[in-house]
């Protein structure tokens, strides 16, 4: 008999000084870059002019390449603002994630699962990260080796997979064996649940979300 697990899936999302910068590239026009640096109004930039220490180098269709103290990152339009070390003797890695919502009030980062790229959706109330079957195909995850259990959610009960997965991205902060399930239906986002949110102390304020990783 496989194991009953209750994963109330809804949609609820709650209402900084770290070590690096926040940066997203809200959108590009006339070669020039609309940036929003640490939460702040977006900007708009041209290649080799710098703001708050980020200078823009390059301006290719929707992405952006940015310079921090000689480290360049790419920016993708749409992208969960990464963030960029700004400082020497910092620690390796991110640190801090900065989501901004969408015109419905959604945090939906783009992001990846075991090194795939994948549209995720921040759901406060889902207990684990939560895949359709479809996108773990297309993501080559060995899902089927899972252990089999049934789900509840709100269209009643359905049969997954419970797996373990090896290390979830969002920006450039990397979070390893992170229990996830998946689900026979498809699904137009990848649910960022708890098992990946409580490594985090999280804060809501207006239209963004910060997520500080805990140790």
């Amino acid at each position: 008999m496989p194991k009953l697990v209750f994963l109330w899936v809804f949609l609820c999302f709650l209402p900084q000084a770290a070590w690096t910068q926040s940066v997203a590239l809200s959108g590009v026009a006339g070669g020039r870059a609309l940036v929003v640096i640490d939460g702040a109004a977006p900007r708009f930039l041209s290649p080799g002019q710098a703001h708050q220490g980020v200078k823009l180098v390059a301006v290719q269709g929707q992405s952006a390449t940015v310079e921090v103290d000689g480290r360049r990152q790419e920016l993708q339009v749409g992208q969960a603002p990464v963030s960029v070390a700004g400082r020497s003797g910092e620690a390796p890695g991110g640190q801090r994630i900065v989501l901004t919502s969408d015109s419905q009030g959604h945090f939906t980062p783009q992001g990846q699962i075991n090194g795939r790229t994948v549209k995720f959706m921040v759901d406060t109330g889902a207990t684990l990260v939560i895949l359709g079957e479809p996108e773990a195909r297309r993501i080559n995850l060995p899902y089927e080796q899972g252990q089999r259990v049934l789900v509840s959610t709100a269209n009643g009960q359905v049969q997954g997979y419970q797996v373990r997965l090896t290390n979830v991205r969002v920006g450039d902060v990397q979070i390893f064996d992170v229990p996830g399930i998946v689900l026979p239906q498809s699904m137009p986002y990848v649910l960022l649940g708890n098992s990946f949110l409580t490594r985090f102390q999280m804060q809501r304020t207006n239209d963004q979300l910060t997520l500080e990783r805990r140790y």
